[in-house]
Order: structure tokens, then sequence, then C-alpha cells
């Protein structure tokens, strides 16, 4: 039996009948678009998500954590080309007022759901989002093939059949975020779930605007250098692709397709020396990573 008839079948978990309802969920309850909360199910370093249940489906609630304890750090450079229509606003949040803060803090929790209905639009694999009130995001829960909670690609073991059709997938849906102008900025194995389907990203609320910021090539690199490094665990020839550069140059020319196929491969172009310039800085972000990640394993 799945997770979700298993819950809805018995009526409630076991730890719900002894957990509080959380204080962002109440008003939710409230308003009849959560009818229970069943158990904790993970908690990040923006964020605690809960099983609910919504009438017959069991559904996953984000209770993003307030700015004053988020762990997320660096947050000032994720927020860097994220505008509001108000312009009052806006200027707030460039003073820094409590009011900005108070607004700033909004627009990071909607850029998540944005990110989500537009990336699932796009054809990227991500969790389907059913709204964000005052904080909590209602989205759906991600299984894998025998019904049970997903588990995310650190906690897993990947059969070496799937490794480079995953690996493949997972630079498709980089190359797709960015033909709608968004870098994750933050893709890792840690924020990948291995769904029935294959993989899923998730966590956005920190996505960029390749547009309009300064940081995306970098952070595009370090997406992909972290994809690809742990694809690499199980198939070394992995490390010697470029798709960063690749994808990145493609961007630059405005020659992106949501359905084009890659190569992995990459010659700079000496001849536009702004081109150059950026994709010296993700060869630079790639080797940093692929070195931060090598140190790491001499100190386990």
């Amino acid at each position: 039996m799945r997770l979700d008839e298993h819950i809805l079948a018995t009526g409630c978990s076991c730890s719900a009948q002894f957990m509080k309802t959380p204080k962002r969920i109440q008003p939710l309850i409230e308003d009849g678009l959560v009818d229970e909360v069943l158990r904790p199910l993970m908690s990040g370093k923006e964020a605690t998500v809960y099983l609910v249940r919504c009438g017959d489906d069991i559904r996953c609630a984000k209770v993003y954590k307030d700015v004053a304890v988020r762990s997320f750090k660096q947050a000032v450079q994720y927020q860097e080309g994220r505008k509001v229509r108000n312009s009052r606003r806006q200027r707030a949040m460039e003073k820094g007022s409590r009011f900005g803060r108070d607004e700033q803090e909004k627009v990071w929790q909607s850029a998540e759901v944005d990110a989500l209905y537009k990336l699932a639009a796009a054809g990227v694999r991500v969790p389907e989002a059913f709204g964000c009130f005052d904080g909590v995001l209602l989205m759906e829960l991600i299984t894998d093939g025998e019904g049970e909670v997903a588990p995310r690609l650190n906690d897993i073991l990947i059969p070496q059949e799937r490794v480079l059709e995953d690996h493949a997938t997972m630079m498709r849906y980089v190359l797709r975020m960015l033909c709608v102008g968004l870098v994750h900025g933050d893709l890792s194995e840690f924020n990948v779930l291995m769904a029935e389907d294959g993989p899923v990203i998730i966590d956005l609320p920190q996505a960029v605007n390749a547009a309009g910021n300064n940081n995306a090539p970098t952070m595009l690199a370090r997406d992909v250098a972290n994809m690809t490094r742990y694809y690499a665990q199980y198939a070394p020839e992995l490390a010697e692709t470029r798709y960063a550069e690749e994808i990145w140059a493609l961007y630059e020319a405005g020659a992106l397709d949501p359905d084009m196929q890659l190569t992995g491969k990459y010659e700079r172009d000496t001849s536009d020396v702004d081109v150059d310039s950026v994709l010296q800085q993700i060869e630079a972000a790639y080797e940093e990573e692929m070195e931060r990640q090598e140190r790491m394993k001499g100190d386990d």
C-alpha cells in the first residue's frame, strides 16, 4: 500500500496524534486549505517541511523560517536583480528599512512558487505547486517507486544503468531553466529527489534571474559542477565534460533551445572578449568547486 493510501485508510499517521499544529499552518487549516498536519518531513536551512492532508490528497507544506533565524547565507547575491512592481516597496527594499525587509522576505518566499510554476511549464520536473499562503508553500509530495517519500540523491546509490541517463536529464533541466531565464543557484545532490519517474529538483527560493544577476554564470557553473561531481562517482568520464561552458555560451549567443542535444564539449571562441571573460569565470568556479570537493573527501 502506498504511503498516501495508508495514511488516508488509517485516518492519520501515528505521529500526528501527538504533534501540535505549527502556528504558521493553523490559518490554512482554518481556511480549509489543509485538513491536518500528519508529521514533520524534513528541516532545512531555510524552511521546515511537513506532511499534510488536504482532502483526499497527501501534500507537503513548506514553512519558511523567519529571516532572523534562517541559516541560508549570502542571500543578497541571490536577490540581485529581483524587482517588485510597486516603486514604494522597491525603494524600501533598497533602503533596508523594516518595511523593506518584510517586503524582501515576501519576495524571497514568492520566488520559489513562481519558479515552480515557470519551470513546470518549461518541462523541468519539479513538485507541483498549489500556492504560497503567508509563508507556507503547499506542494506535491514526491514519492518513489514503492509509493514512499522520495529520498534525496545523497541518501541513495544510483543503479549504474541509470547514471548517464539521469546526468543527461539534469543537464537538460539546467538548460531548460536557463531557457526561461532562471538559474537554480544551490543545485546539488541535497536538492534533488529520486522519484519513480526520475530526478526531481527542489528548493528554489534562491533561484536567480540570469539576465539581472551578475553572479548567474558562476552560480550556473557551480550547479553543473555539483551535479557532475555527484554522477562522476559512478561514471568518472563525466568529470571531463564542460556542460556549463556549453550552455552559457549558447545562452549568450541567444541560441538556447529547450529540446536541443547537448554534447558536454566546448572550445572557447577567443574572438569574443566579453564571452571569453565570462567563460573563464565559469571554468574557475568549476575548478574551485571540484578542488573543494576533493579536499572534503580527504578530510573524511
